[in-house]
Parts: C-alpha cells; structure tokens; sequence
C-alpha cells in the first residue's frame, strides 16, 4: 500500500497548505471546496505563495513550473478525488458533516483507497461506520502551518489496518515531516493531549485575575523556551477552532471552561486571530 496521488477536501488554511505541501515534495494533489470564492482565493494564494519562493531564492522557475503540473484545484468532488490513493478531510469541526463526506467518499472511490481526516480531536473511529472498508480509515493531523511544521500525527484506530497507518506515515515522511504513529486513539492525539493541559491552566491563571493572556505567554516564551505562548498559539490556529472544541466539552460534561465566555465574545466580535487580523494580538494584512 503507497500513497502517489491524493485529494484533499477543504480549501481553508490547513486544506489548501497539505494539498500544495505534497506537490512541492512530488505528489499530484487535487484540492477540492464546494465553494467556488475559496477554489479562486486558493488559486491566488498558491500563485502568490510559489512567486514568493522565487523571489526569496527558495526555489527555482523550473522547480516552480513542476509544483504548478501536480497541484490541481477543482470544483467537482468526484473528479476530484478520480484515481487517487488517498483522501485528506480537512473541513469544518463539526462531526455530523464529517460523517456525511465519509459516506459520500465511500461510495466514490473504492474500498482499498486510504481515507483521512486532519481533524484537530476527532478520532477516526467516529467515522468508521460511515466507510467501507474500515480498515483503511486513520487520523492524519498536520500542524498549523502545515507548509512549515514538521509534527503530523497519525493514529491508528482499533479498526483501522497497520498496512493502512504504515502507508500514512510513510507519506507524511515523503513530504520531509517527523511523523508519530500513535497506536491507540486518544481524543486530541498526543499533541493536543500535552497542549491542552497547558492550555487549562493558562486560561485557569486569566479567568481567576492572576495574569493576562500576554503576561501568561511571555511567561512560556522567554522563560521556558516555547516558540508561542498559549494565547499567540491560539491566534494562529484560530479562535473560532478552539471555541468549537471549548463547546462540545461545556455540551459534554455540562461544566463551562476556564475563559469559555471570553472566547464566545470573541468569535461574535470576529476576533479569530491571524486570519482576521484581532485576536488576542493585533496583526497587519
């Protein structure tokens, strides 16, 4: 089992990066969006991102010229995901309308091409009654921003096949990464497993007046080495993803996070970080 062509489904941040991130290292993608405003954004920033390339001296014409031949945007799901290997979900967080893409991809493609979801905290195993085949359904969790982090988590459900998880991993090695293969599902994986520890407690320190979102940032950045506080990391993932994730555990456990009033403002203010310029920090176009 080997992955040589994929389909990635969402043209969002996350979406629109994987796909031009596997061309870049030699894989044809094809990204697909329903909304044709983003498929035309999508195309602009791809333009604009592989120009920027050139001009910083990071990758030729000709190399340029090739990435172009293997990147594909498309407006059709079913010529989209036509002879490939692999799909890649990377739609919005909500479960329901994941589990209806996996059924509309089980019944396109065939039963031995390997299905994926980049979610952030969903494990695979909600989806698997919605595939045949479940055996070649795994979690594949890139990074933000997935062009430039190295960490991917892949992570084996109890019904998905080693072969399955092996080809994944295999893949995101292809694309110059350092994977993980998590063999047991952990809702949040290993990575948001870690982050979200720290994450309560930092959001604990705001909530209760001991510090601000800044102070608690500057606290891990200058003394203990992290590359972004809590609160600039969030920024950049987006405000509006971990207010979706604070949600379903108020819905879950009926116990309301630290912060979680603070974060619904923001999302009804359209304060979601990086991509709208206002989140916890103010940033230019």
């Amino acid at each position: 089992m080997e992955i040589k062509k994929i389909a990635v489904i969402g043209g969002g941040l996350m979406g629109r990066q994987i796909a031009l991130c596997a061309s870049i290292h030699g894989f044809d993608a094809t990204l697909y969006d329903l909304k044709p405003e983003v498929l035309e954004n999508v195309k602009a920033w791809e333009d604009e991102y592989l120009v920027g390339r050139i001009k910083k001296g990071r990758m030729t014409e000709q190399q340029v010229a090739e990435v172009r031949t293997r990147f594909h945007v498309e407006a059709s799901l079913e010529k989209a995901v036509e002879g490939v290997d692999c799909v890649i979900e990377c739609i919005v967080e909500i479960q329901d309308v994941k589990a209806n893409l996996f059924r509309q991809l089980s019944d396109l493609v065939g039963e031995d091409v390997i299905l994926c979801t980049n979610s952030s905290y969903m494990v695979s195993s909600l989806f698997a009654d919605c595939v045949k085949n479940p055996a070649r359904l795994c979690n594949m969790h890139f990074f933000n921003p997935a062009l430039v982090m190295e960490f991917v988590e892949v992570v084996q459900g109890p019904h998905t096949s080693t072969e399955t998880a092996e080809a994944a991993y295999n893949f995101c090695l292809a694309l110059g990464k350092s994977p993980i293969w998590q063999k047991k599902e952990l809702p949040g994986f290993a990575g948001n497993y870690l982050f979200s520890g720290l994450a309560e407690r930092a959001r604990y320190l705001v909530e209760n007046g001991y510090c601000t979102p800044q102070e608690v940032d500057i606290a891990l950045e200058k003394g203990f080495g992290h590359k972004m506080g809590v609160f600039r990391t969030g920024d950049l993932t987006g405000i509006d993803l971990t207010y979706t994730i604070m949600k379903s555990t108020y819905e879950k456990t009926g116990k309301k996070p630290d912060m979680f009033d603070c974060y619904e403002q923001m999302v009804k203010e359209g304060r979601l970080g990086r991509k709208s310029g206002h989140g916890f920090y103010d940033y230019e176009d």
